[in-house]
């Protein structure tokens, strides 16, 4: 535990060490704030709620998880630390846990930063906070999901560039599987409606939508832990083979 937290320190503290992590902050909050309140339409809607928020997150998602990903291990590999990183006396896995959990604590510190969201709604109306308090977890859950997905394609090559595109080819099956709009073109098409649910079960959505409603399943649990922990062991063989 010493050694994972050390490297969740560097890894934590470096991102404040230069403009990204600041430019990614601002960033998040416009796109969340401005897809909620103007594309949304939230005004107009007269619903004490924040599931036009919720909607719009793995979208939002889509493109700025993966450019925090995306330096994990490309940065490290096209630099030559990552050899001398893993020839310290720290296991891969140490490594690989170390860095995903300053990722992830990253990007969850954006998403607190958005409770002055649900503080506005308070203001305006008398929500259900059920609902936003399972929303919020099932936010940070799926953006975890999406982390280590994008871990695992930076351990991948040495290029940022190619581990942000493959990211969010990856991510955006996982989103579109669980969208109603490409299910229905699917149908339409003819495919089986057993194989388009079995399908669907493997998207972010389809794990998300629920606890957006104030439903937490140990089903939705366990997907996107157990999807975390399959694409961060893949994210230690890929390291493994490769050094």
């Amino acid at each position: 535990m010493r050694t994972i937290n050390a490297i969740f320190k560097r890894e934590f503290f470096g991102y404040f060490r230069s403009p990204v992590a600041y430019v990614f902050l601002i960033v998040f909050l416009i796109a969340s704030v401005g897809l909620t309140w103007f594309v949304g339409q939230f005004f107009s809607a007269n619903d004490a709620s924040l599931n036009r928020f919720f909607i719009f997150m793995p979208w939002v998602f889509l493109f700025l998880i993966p450019a925090v990903g995306m330096r994990l291990w490309a940065e490290e590999k096209r630099s030559g630390t990552w050899e001398l990183l893993l020839t310290l006396p720290v296991t891969t896995i140490e490594a690989v846990l170390g860095k995903f959990l300053a990722g992830w604590t990253f990007i969850t510190l954006a998403i607190l930063l958005t409770l002055t969201m649900p503080i506005t709604v308070g203001y305006l109306g008398n929500p259900d906070w059920g609902p936003i308090l399972s929303g919020y977890l099932g936010t940070i859950l799926m953006a975890g999901a999406f982390l280590s997905i994008c871990s695992l394609t930076s351990a991948l090559t040495k290029n940022q560039v190619i581990s942000f595109v493959l990211s969010v080819i990856i991510c955006l099956i996982l989103v579109f599987l669980g969208w109603s709009v490409f299910n229905n073109l699917l149908t339409s098409i003819n495919i089986p409606v057993w194989l388009i649910d079995a399908l669907s079960n493997f998207s972010f959505i389809t794990h998300f939508d629920p606890m957006t409603k104030g439903l937490i399943t140990i089903a939705d649990l366990i997907f996107y832990l157990s999807l975390i922990i399959f694409s961060l062991l893949l994210n230690v063989l890929a390291l493994e083979r490769s050094f």
